[in-house]
């Protein structure tokens, strides 16, 4: 059984947060997630401010994380272009670069204002300019498990598109349920499938879900084999071009309380999630 990898995302939980969180509030919050020992902190990205306004201090705000201290955590952002790509790659706190790669053509192009065929051309850019600036890739499958637009979609094609990633030379796929539409049986049986088809690639998850909906979804994914899991403390959340308020990001409590009855949690560091926990309300205010 490999390792299980937990992916803390702060960045999917403010990114269509209606409040404005200062550049001090989020520093403060994500040097207490550092703390943690989660695999990877999803920290920020470099895209349109108009079009994602809560990250347009992401530079600013990872020149100030104590990232160095704590190198069991890497810290990921995302991009949706060469401007964001070449600002991630040249910054120094940045260990991972993560692209959305989207199953449904209308949520590509208003994503990121792609075609679905130029969203997969530019993986090609994003490999390049990681492996040459030491950076790891990694492709966010959105909408993978349907869409709510009437495109096309075929479970298949998630073995189909990984493969051509694999050859492209990325590493990790993380498997989006963007607007929570998928069962736990689809969770299941599209990740078993995928994770037997395209063996080579590390698979994960990132889930959206209703609270009552969270722990089959988890249980799914973990009876395919994946080992990866993105979450969010409090569950907070969301793809704000989805357009889905009452689904959220998976709580990052019950990925772990799963994982301990699997007795499967990785190490971290109790008191410091506690005092992360303690943070929620400056980091999201009401």
């Amino acid at each position: 059984m490999s390792a299980v990898q937990l992916i803390e995302c702060p960045r999917d939980a403010w990114q269509g947060y209606p409040i404005r969180v200062s550049t001090e509030v989020k520093v403060r919050y994500l040097t207490a997630l550092l703390k943690v020992g989660f695999h990877t902190l999803d920290a920020g990205s470099f895209v349109s401010p108009k079009a994602v306004p809560q990250m347009q201090d992401t530079a600013e705000v990872l020149a100030q994380l104590p990232y160095q201290a704590y190198p069991e955590t890497g810290i990921l952002v995302i991009v949706a272009n060469r401007r964001g790509l070449e600002q991630a790659v040249a910054h120094p706190a940045v260990r991972y670069v993560g692209y959305p790669l989207s199953l449904s053509e209308t949520f590509q192009r208003q994503n990121t204002r792609q075609t679905r065929a130029e969203a997969e051309a530019f993986v090609d850019e994003l490999v390049a300019y990681t492996q040459a600036s030491g950076k790891v890739p990694v492709v966010y499958l959105s909408m993978g498990f349907g869409n709510p637009y009437g495109d096309p979609y075929d479970p298949e094609e998630v073995i189909e598109v990984g493969a051509r990633l694999r050859a492209k030379g990325v590493p990790i796929l993380s498997l989006a349920d963007t607007v929570g539409v998928a069962t736990p049986e689809a969770v299941y049986e599209t990740l078993r499938a995928a994770i037997q088809a395209v063996p080579e690639v590390q698979w994960g998850v990132h889930l959206h879900a209703a609270p009552q909906e969270a722990r089959a979804k988890i249980e799914a994914a973990w009876e395919a084999g994946c080992r990866r899991f993105d979450s969010a403390l409090g569950g907070h959340g969301g793809c704000p071009f989805a357009g889905v308020p009452l689904v959220s990001n998976l709580p990052t409590e019950a990925v772990i309380a799963f994982l301990q009855e699997k007795k499967a949690l990785p190490p971290l560091r109790t008191f410091a999630l506690i005092e992360a926990q303690a943070l929620l309300p400056q980091a999201f205010p009401a």
